[in-house]
């Protein structure tokens, strides 16, 4: 499965401050360890230039933890190595995830000068409250400070981060946070419902019955609240949590959703690449030992599998199918060399009979029953 444009994803693990739901890869750290940082990861990422040659590269991803954190001049650095070491075509999608605590002018315009034209801001709520009970560094007034900024810098493919099902939401307080959203007139909204991880100080409160998760058709209640609103303004609902104005859609989310090709660097940092997975180390002293210094090696992969063909046709339906058009047939026979209803065709019939899925053209997709119940309909691909 070789692709003809590569995605780069590149992980910055620090952050200020852990809210109080996650559990990505992410920690605080002093001045030293980031700058450590940057310059491993710098070093990576020429290594892999002598190593691989020049990707044409469509997406680039600065993600994080909250990348944001870093100072002007060690952006500056991350952002020069990638501009030196790929070759980013002229229509390239170049992401970093910011945090609206962390942003101020001097880091934006980096961004800019850097070649960064897409922003994707962790906003969560705009309710002040919600925010403080997630354990967010940001306030309602720092999102539009950021976003004012951000456009005056001439970066105005924005994504909006927003979270539902939070302890004690209401359908009044999402709606709200919903509808100062569209007031800013964000490029892309991505919505999620509040996931209590294990770990996490969230999942302890709820251990303690501090606090609750929602109930199921509470929690679809806000989905579709915000479904419906953002198609009511013109937004193209194209993944299961995510909606955008049209031709604004994420290039480098739809390359996981569709299995195209992403390498990733910097601390875990995963990869999928001509059907090989593969993640660097998660131990961050490792990590720098290898990179830093005037002698840097190549960092030997954490964990690598090759897929066999029935992984890859397995991944193919699990991500392809959280698309809201689903995965089309001629594909799946141009990728495999097989009728995708010679693999699926009694789980098609199943969960069509059931009203779960439907074909429309040459896509098979799952209906808004379907969705609602995806991780139990996905289930029959794997």
């Amino acid at each position: 499965m070789k692709n003809k444009t590569k995605g780069i994803y590149i992980h910055i693990p620090f952050c200020r401050k852990k809210c109080n739901y996650c559990d990505f890869l992410s920690f605080p750290a002093g001045d030293e360890l980031k700058t450590n940082y940057i310059e491993a990861l710098v070093r990576e990422l020429h290594l892999s230039e002598q190593i691989n040659g020049k990707y044409e590269v469509d997406s680039v991803y600065i993600g994080g933890g909250t990348p944001s954190v870093l100072k002007p001049e060690l952006m500056e650095k991350l952002l020069k190595a990638v501009n030196e070491t790929f070759n980013l075509k002229k229509d390239c999608e170049f992401t970093v995830e910011c945090n609206p605590g962390t942003l101020d002018k001097e880091k934006i315009r980096t961004f800019a000068d850097g070649g960064v034209n897409r922003v994707s801001l962790g906003v969560q709520s705009l309710d002040e409250a919600h925010l403080k009970r997630l354990g967010r560094i940001h306030t309602r007034t720092d999102v539009f400070s950021s976003l004012n900024e951000l456009r005056l810098a001439g970066i105005d493919n924005i994504n909006l981060d927003l979270m539902f099902s939070l302890p004690d939401q209401t359908l009044a307080d999402w709606d709200e946070t919903l509808q100062r959203t569209l007031w800013f007139d964000p490029a892309h909204v991505s919505f999620y419902g509040l996931t209590l991880e294990e770990g996490t100080p969230m999942y302890e409160d709820f251990k303690s019955g501090l606090i609750e998760a929602y109930e199921d058709d509470e929690d679809r209640e806000l989905y579709y609240h915000a479904l419906n609103l953002l198609e009511s303004k013109g937004y193209v609902h194209y993944e299961i949590s995510n909606a955008a104005k049209p031709g604004k859609e994420s290039k480098h989310n739809l390359k996981y959703w569709t299995m195209m090709d992403y390498i990733g660097f910097g601390l875990g940092a995963h990869s999928f690449n001509e059907g090989v997975r593969f993640s660097n180390t998660t131990d961050i002293d490792t990590y720098i030992s290898c990179y830093y210094g005037s002698t840097p090696v190549k960092l030997e992969r954490e964990w690598v599998h090759e897929n066999s063909e029935k992984e890859n046709i397995e991944e193919f339906m699990f991500t392809g199918l959280r698309l809201v058009r689903g995965v089309s047939a001629s594909y799946f026979k141009e990728l495999f060399g097989k009728k995708i209803e010679a693999v699926y065709g009694e789980e098609f019939n199943k969960l069509i009979d059931h009203g779960f899925m439907e074909k429309v053209g040459d896509y098979y997709r799952f209906t808004s029953y379907g969705m609602d119940l995806a991780n139990v309909s996905l289930r029959e691909f794997v």
